[in-house]
This record gives C-alpha cells, sequence and structure tokens, in this order.
C-alpha cells in the first residue's frame, strides 16, 4: 500500500472518529440546552453566527486553501498568513463590535446589541489558531486535530450546559461559541511545535493571492448565499421560526459531516498531492463518489424514516415545528456531499478561476430561491431547494468530469443508483409500516433498523459499484489497523 494512501486512510478514519466524538458531545449538549432554552434564544444565536459567518470568510481570503494546494512551501509563508489574519480578525471584531447597533435595529431586537458585540471577539480568537490548523490539515496530522476539536467540544458543553443550568439563557449559547475557541487555541498550541517568525512578505501573500482569491470570491459568494435564508427569515419572522428552521438544519449537518465532511477534509490534501498523475486522479474521484453515494443515501433514508419519532424524543415536543422543516430539507440533502467532492476535483488541480465560475452560475439558481423564500414564505421554498439541488449537483458534476475526462454518467451512476435505491425503501417501508402502532422508541428503532439491513443487502444482491468499493476500503482499514496493532505488540 503507498505511503500517500496509508496516510490518508488513517487520516480519514481520525477525522471520521474526531466528528463522531465532537457530535456525540455537541447532540448531547444541544439535547440538554433544547430542553433548557426555548426556540426564540436558538433563533437569537443563529442570527449572530449569520453575521459571524458572513464576515468570516474575510479573515482568510482563501489563503488557508492556497497554503494546502500549493507544493512549495518556506516559513515566510506561513507567518505571513498567520499576521495577516490576525490583522483581518482584529479589523473585523472592530467593525462588527460598532456595528452591532444597526444590525440590533435592523432586526428590530435590543437583545442583538451585547450578543454581537461579544460574539464579534470570535475573529480574533480564530485567527489565532487557523494558521497551525491547515499545517496539520496538509500533513494529514488528524489525530491531533480530533483530540483538539474534540477536548474543545466536551469542556465548552460544560460550560454551555452549567450556564444553562444557573438561567442563562442565550447566553448560555455565547459562552458555549466564545470557550470552544479559546480552547481549541489553548490546546492546539500546546500541541503543535510550528510558531510564526517575526517575517511578513507581501511577496509571499502575492504567490498565495493568485490561487486565494479566486477561492475567496467563490466562498464569500457561497456564505452569502448560504446565508442568505437566515437573514431573510430572521428579518421577515420571529425568532423562534427561525430557531425551528436552524435546529432542523443543524441535524441535517449530520448528514453532510458522515458523508462528505471527513472525507473532503482529507480528499483535498490528497488529491493535491497527486494533482499531476490524473489516471490515479480519476481512480480516487470515483471511488470517492461510491463511498459518497452509500453513505449520503443511507443516512438520508433512515433520517427521514425516523425524523418524526426522533426530534420529538432528543428535543423534546416544543421542537416538533422543526420536523417538517427537515424532512423536506432531507430530500435536498444529497446535493452537498457530490458537490463537495466536484468542488475538491477543481480546487485541488488549482483551477480557481474554473471554480468562481461554477459558484456564479449556481447562485444564479439559488436566487431564484431566496425570491421564493422572500415572495412565498418558508415552506415554497423548502419545496424550491429540491429543484436546484439537481441542477446545481449537475452543474458540479460537468464542470468536474470535463476537467479530468470522464464521462458524466461515471459520477451519476452511483449516485442515481442510490437515490432510487434509497427513494424505493423509504416508500415501501412506510407503507408496510404506516399501520403499526408502537411506541416512539420501539418505532425509530423498527424504522431504522428495516432500512439499514433493507438497504444493505439490496447493495450486496445487486452488487453496486458503491457496495463493492465500501467493502474494499473496509479490508483496507482492516489490513491497516492489523498492521497498526502488529507494529505496537513489537
Amino acid at each position: 500500500m503507498s505511503d500517500l494512501k496509508t496516510r490518508g486512510i488513517h487520516a480519514f478514519i481520525w477525522d471520521l472518529l474526531g466528528k463522531l466524538g465532537s457530535h456525540a458531545s455537541t447532540i448531547i449538549v444541544t439535547i440538554v440546552l433544547a430542553r433548557l432554552l426555548e426556540p426564540a434564544d436558538f433563533g437569537l444565536i443563529a442570527i449572530v453566527m449569520v453575521i459571524v459567518s458572513l464576515a468570516a470568510i474575510f479573515s482568510d481570503v482563501g489563503l488557508g486553501g492556497a497554503l494546502i494546494q500549493r507544493k512549495r512551501l518556506h516559513q515566510v509563508h506561513y507567518s505571513s498568513v498567520f499576521f495577516f489574519n490576525v490583522l483581518a480578525g482584529s479589523c473585523l471584531t472592530f467593525i462588527t463590535f460598532i456595528s452591532a447597533p444597526w444590525i440590533a435595529n435592523f432586526y428590530n431586537n435590543s437583545q442583538l446589541l451585547p450578543i454581537v458585540q461579544v460574539v464579534s471577539f470570535l475573529f480574533i480568537i480564530s485567527a489565532l489558531h487557523a494558521v497551525q490548523t491547515v499545517i496539520l490539515k496538509k500533513e494529514l496530522k488528524y489525530e491531533l486535530l480530533t483530540k483538539v476539536n474534540l477536548s474543545a467540544s466536551i469542556a465548552s458543553g460544560v460550560i454551555g450546559i452549567g450556564l444553562a443550568l444557573w438561567g442563562a439563557g442565550v447566553w448560555s449559547l455565547v459562552a458555549q461559541l466564545i470557550s470552544r475557541e479559546i480552547f481549541i487555541n489553548i490546546f492546539i498550541w500546546s500541541k503543535t511545535h510550528w510558531i510564526p517568525k517575526i517575517a511578513f512578505s507581501f511577496k509571499a501573500l502575492k504567490q498565495l493571492w493568485s490561487y486565494g482569491f479566486n477561492m475567496f470570491l467563490a466562498e464569500m459568494i457561497d456564505t452569502l448565499f448560504e446565508k442568505a435564508d437566515y437573514l431573510i427569515i430572521g428579518r421577515l419572522f420571529p425568532a423562534a421560526t427561525l430557531g425551528f428552521f436552524h435546529q432542523a438544519k443543524q441535524l441535517n449537518q449530520f448528514v453532510i459531516e458522515y458523508t462528505a465532511g471527513s472525507l473532503m477534509s482529507v480528499l483535498f490534501p490528497v488529491l493535491s498531492k497527486i494533482q499531476n498523475d490524473l489516471p490515479h486522479f480519476k481512480r480516487v474521484v470515483i471511488k470517492s463518489t461510491g463511498i459518497i453515494s452509500f453513505i449520503t443515501f443511507l443516512l438520508l433514508g433512515s433520517l427521514y424514516l425516523v425524523a418524526d419519532e426522533l426530534i420529538v424524543l432528543l428535543l423534546g415536543e416544543k421542537w416538533q415545528s422543526s420536523i417538517f422543516y427537515f424532512k423536506i430539507i432531507l430530500l435536498s440533502g444529497f446535493a452537498y456531499p457530490i458537490s463537495a467532492l466536484m468542488v475538491n476535483v477543481l480546487s485541488s488541480r488549482g483551477k480557481s478561476k474554473e471554480f468562481l465560475r461554477l459558484e456564479i452560475y449556481k447562485k444564479v439558481i439559488q436566487s431564484i430561491n431566496l425570491y421564493i423564500l422572500f415572495a412565498f414564505g418558508i415552506n415554497a421554498f423548502l419545496y424550491s431547494l429540491i429543484f436546484s439541488s439537481f441542477f446545481g449537483t449537475s452543474l458540479n458534476i460537468v464542470f468536474a468530469t470535463r476537467e479530468i475526462g470522464l464521462a458524466f454518467i461515471d459520477i451519476a451512476k452511483p449516485l442515481l443508483t442510490q437515490m432510487i435505491i434509497a427513494v424505493s425503501l423509504v416508500l415501501g417501508i412506510q407503507l408496510i409500516l404506516s399501520d403499526i402502532n408502537l411506541h416512539d422508541y420501539l418505532m425509530l428503532m423498527l424504522e431504522g433498523t428495516v432500512f439499514l439491513l433493507s438497504f444493505i443487502l439490496i447493495n450486496l444482491l445487486f452488487k453496486t459499484q458503491s457496495f463493492i468499493t465500501i467493502r474494499e476500503q473496509l479490508e483496507v482499514v482492516l489490513v491497516l489497523f492489523n498492521n497498526r496493532k502488529n507494529g505496537n505488540a513489537v
């Protein structure tokens, strides 16, 4: 097995374990906080985090991705990016802090004023560990990243729950956000050996800028459109409505993290290393498509079936309004994992101009969605996402396959195969189990178990390419695990 493949699989396993651990702690914290706090509290924090997300893209301007993608780097590149990030973070903190009164007036909610001012310090805090995180990702040291993020999630979760029990309300969510970034800084600075040198070079930044600037523009456009729904809902509807919508999107994030999150995080530096070996590059992309398609529809189908029982059992009766939002969002949930892979194909090969052009095309489609939200409301907006997801994903596949010389069907086939299997099973299971009345716990277990077993069995019987690839990679993981175990034993 090649060293890069071994390191890539090892990094993927650790990143996935980290996300599992972080999500486990996050889910526990969210369950507790959802029962202690009101939907309106989550709506307020959602508004603030939209502002933070929109401003945060200016703190890096694509330089982090450029550090990963560029092969030849010197210490001055890292140090220059570090000081640039700190300066940009400081400016963004100042701008957001003094803009807090305007933001509170825009949303006609005075509670936002102090919250925005406190959360604005996230820009400086996050900038202090950005380069260390990039270095660890570039070197595929995901074991350390996993330990840092998991420890920070647990520690900040304890603080959030403690303050919620004390009666701090929305401030328990603010404290959780701030403390998590502080803990990441503490852990990552104490565990990594890299420290910035007193060196700054505009020439070094310029070398990264040609790639980074296009990526920055693409990210800025993407973030603006991805968060625009929060801005519109927060402006037109009560905070509680945004809270329901936010919780549904957060649950959908579960699908993203466990289908594309870990694989994309590791795949970008791996693809960057093999960008000039086109046959190897193609094989990695095709196998990754199969893995993502299988896992995506396995999760989407099972979550759609158990959504009603899951949300009530986890969050409580007061969150029932999130169920409809969650189920409709799930129907378009296939788009992000596949699109993320296609985007990585372009970015890892340095095609930042193509990446930017692709984002502009997709945003034309998303503009229609936002108009529907503004004119016809949340429900119509959610249904429109399903159709735009198909168009956006198709565009991503066209651009990526054209770049590396693959046929459209090479990517679309495993995606459509797993989609047909999942949709057929969901409709069939709903029909068969519709007359069965069981306690929520039992119904959740029955629906989930039947779907999971049926999904795997059908893939096994038809010997789908996705299932074959998954089985091959599991065998590789077992070999890697045994080798490491025997090595430790020696």
